[in-house]
């Protein structure tokens, strides 16, 4: 498959992973469990690292976070939010820093104070948003859920008294109403948003570097128009079935001017952390208009602490698998 040019990880944090099956919307993803995935990642609430204020050159793969409410001493608060489907309403929270107050000083972070991502914990119905701050520390905008079920909401950021550090810090909250779940059960690598096709060229290999390249085109035609958006021609957000860790990767090299045009290719390279099925997340911009394209990637090998497993012997044939359910088309 083609790869692409290197790209740095924003916000150094690794792979967002999601409960593979909820047959109700009180599945949840335990903080105790996300406690442990840190532990074991090794996260030390440091960083050691500083990185780098490009798009690339970070050295290696990051701590694993967006899987508790604290990091680095700095907490998210209780999210509000409308209850339950098409209600609309606003979702509000506030981040408290080291000392417990408030936190209303941030550094700007690819054009943006604080970036949030809203996903529901079978992969769907994924949104990347920026809210407004007021004085008193309290980030908002207007919301209404699509759908019900459980949702992990992460706020990405860089306070304004420790521009070297990178935060995210999640909640899990629960939305009432009839509840589906959209779960795709098979390897998506090409899909459909807003009339443009969008094709992802790569493998992922767990413990390996890996780069793969977003293609748009546009009635078969290649779209060479991509815009810049949040200081980057493609943003891709990497979301792994069975917990819910973060990673967040952007293009290598110089950030674009204003008047600059890409395309039809943005490739991306980051690193996942163990075999598996991850969910990705592609926005772009044309014509002054965000779309954002989803895809279910499998790793390529096994992870190197893998145990090779012998086929269980049976008489009986294999079940075919149920249907899966239908998405609505973007994935989020």
């Amino acid at each position: 498959m083609n790869t692409g040019t290197r790209l740095g990880l924003y916000g150094g944090g690794l792979a967002v992973l999601f409960a593979a099956a909820f047959g109700t919307a009180a599945a949840v993803v335990p903080d105790d469990a996300a406690d442990d995935w840190n532990e074991q990642a090794g996260h030390d609430g440091g960083h050691g690292e500083t990185e780098d204020e490009g798009h690339g050159g970070h050295g290696g793969a990051q701590p694993v976070r967006g899987l508790a409410i604290e990091q680095d001493g700095y907490v998210l608060g209780d999210i509000a939010a409308p209850a339950a489907t098409g209600t609309p309403g606003e979702l509000a929270f506030q981040i408290s820093d080291p000392a417990g107050a408030p936190l209303t000083e941030y550094t700007e972070s690819h054009e943006k104070d604080l970036h949030l991502i809203v996903v529901r914990t079978d992969g769907t119905h994924f949104r990347h948003v920026h809210p407004e701050l007021a004085a008193d520390g309290t980030w908002s905008l207007p919301w209404t859920w699509d759908a019900a079920g459980t949702y992990r909401v992460y706020a990405d950021f860089v306070p304004g008294s420790a521009a070297d550090l990178d935060v995210t810090l999640a909640r899990t909250i629960e939305v009432a109403g009839d509840f589906g779940p959209e779960i795709p059960v098979e390897p998506r690598l090409t899909t459909e948003v807003d009339g443009y096709t969008v094709t992802l060229n790569g493998d992922l290999t767990a413990g390996a570097s890996a780069e793969v390249t977003a293609e748009v085109t546009r009635d078969g035609e290649p779209v060479t128009t991509i815009e810049p958006y949040l200081g980057a021609f493609g943003h891709l957000v990497a979301l792994r079935e069975g917990d819910l860790a973060y990673l967040h990767v952007h293009p290598e090299g110089e950030e674009p001017q204003a008047g600059d045009l890409s395309g039809p290719t943005v490739a991306f390279a980051t690193e996942v952390p163990t075999a598996g099925r991850y969910y990705l997340y592609f926005d772009f911009q044309v014509e002054g208009k965000v779309h954002s394209a989803a895809f279910v990637v499998d790793t390529a090998g096994e992870s190197p602490d893998a145990a090779p497993t012998e086929p269980a012997e049976s008489d009986e044939a294999p079940a075919e698998s149920e249907s899966a359910h239908e998405d609505d088309g973007h994935g989020h």
